[in-house]
């Protein structure tokens, strides 16, 4: 049986996962509360999870940072019976969206979150969110917390298909107090360090977390 789990709870909101995922693919899902109401990104269903929602306040909006994180979004879209807001440079994934859609450029509706191209090429399309309001940077796959994207003591990590590239150029400049990852918790203690430590070191260390990637059993 699928199985909500809560993985951070802050002022502002939740980030949850599926119970079965922990050890594994820990795909993570973001409810923000904002001033316009609250809105849901990348968001996974499961049992409960609207009764969470019901706690911080009335949904207005799922928006989808990854053009491969389609995940329950339309489903949950329906039920709430809100539209789905994609960044312009995920346009492309509309007609597989079965739910109302609208596209937003540099920012996300009155939220105060402003968009941050992370990755845009013919096979990947990223963008995250920051609101400089509240310190919070949501960050979909580029970085990550689970076991996948780390190695030796990282607290947060490049994807692998990055890290000999890793994106400073959209996100080094950047000083979040928290980050909210698409795979793994989020990074709540300080948050600007891990994400300089996890793009500066990420070349450095990828020999050894390619080595350690290839002795570790897929789950």
């Amino acid at each position: 049986m699928t199985t909500l789990e809560v993985v951070d709870r802050w002022e502002n909101g939740i980030s949850w996962t599926l119970a079965e995922e922990l050890d594994g693919m820990h795909r993570t899902s973001h409810a923000i509360d904002t001033e316009e109401g609250v809105w849901l990104v990348d968001p996974v269903d499961a049992p409960g999870l609207d009764d969470e929602l019901d706690e911080l306040g009335e949904v207005v909006g799922v928006t989808l940072l990854l053009d491969r994180h389609k995940r329950d979004a339309a489903a949950i879209a329906t039920r709430h019976e809100v539209r789905i807001a994609l960044p312009t440079r995920l346009s492309g994934i509309t007609d597989d969206l079965d739910a109302p859609v609208e596209t937003y450029s540099e920012s996300l509706s009155d939220t105060g979150f402003r968009t941050v191209t992370v990755v845009d090429n013919q096979l990947w399309h990223e963008v995250a969110l920051r609101d400089p309001g509240t310190g919070t940077l949501i960050v979909p796959e580029a970085v990550g917390t689970a076991d996948f994207f780390l190695t030796g003591d990282e607290r947060l990590g490049v994807h692998p298909a990055l890290r000999l590239f890793p994106p400073r150029k959209a996100l080094g400049k950047l000083s979040p107090d928290r980050i909210l990852v698409g795979h793994g918790p989020g990074v709540f203690d300080d948050a600007t360090g891990a994400l300089e430590t996890a793009l500066s070191n990420s070349r450095r260390s990828a020999p050894r977390y390619y080595l350690g990637l290839a002795l570790t059993p897929f789950k």
